[in-house]
């Protein structure tokens, strides 16, 4: 009994959720980054938790926990709000943060600002895709799978 409990182990750990996708401010620097994680702490839970790390490495670096949604679910618009200043938008929710201060500020009231990409769920990775038509800064994505082996893509049309 106890020798099928162990082979049955590793299935069960499977089916956690635990990747994350990077927005990088400078394209050819990951100094200055926005980083959305979703993480699923348990296989029989259907929610992840969300959250954002922010870098603008060596003065800022810090993890805010946005929100529990659904694992297949994940949808953050992200947008550039001002100088150093970012808005993530998930349905009616919305977050901003500061990375000259390195802060979680106060919901905007209104327009989110510059748009930039999503973050979502393609297939069972969290991906960042870059808006069409928006900022020519940050034109590469990179995800991290749960091998934690980056993987790099570049919008469509950049070269």
């Amino acid at each position: 009994m106890r020798r099928i409990a162990l082979l049955l182990l590793p299935l069960l750990l499977s089916a956690c959720v635990e990747d994350s996708a990077t927005y990088y401010v400078t394209a050819d620097s990951n100094e200055h980054t926005l980083t959305l994680q979703r993480e699923q702490p348990y296989f029989w839970s259907d929610d992840v938790a969300v959250r954002l790390v922010a870098a603008r490495l060596p003065d800022c670096q810090r993890r805010f926990d946005l929100d529990t949604m659904t694992a297949d679910d994940v949808e953050v618009e992200l947008f550039a709000s001002g100088d150093r200043v970012w808005t993530l938008r998930a349905g009616k929710q919305m977050w901003q943060v500061d990375t000259q201060t390195c802060q979680l500020l106060p919901a905007p009231k209104g327009d989110p600002g510059q748009p930039l990409g999503t973050f979502k769920t393609d297939g069972e990775r969290l991906v960042f895709e870059p808006a069409t038509g928006g900022l020519s800064s940050g034109p590469v994505a990179v995800e991290v799978e749960a091998t934690g082996l980056p993987v790099f893509r570049m919008p469509s049309g950049a070269s």
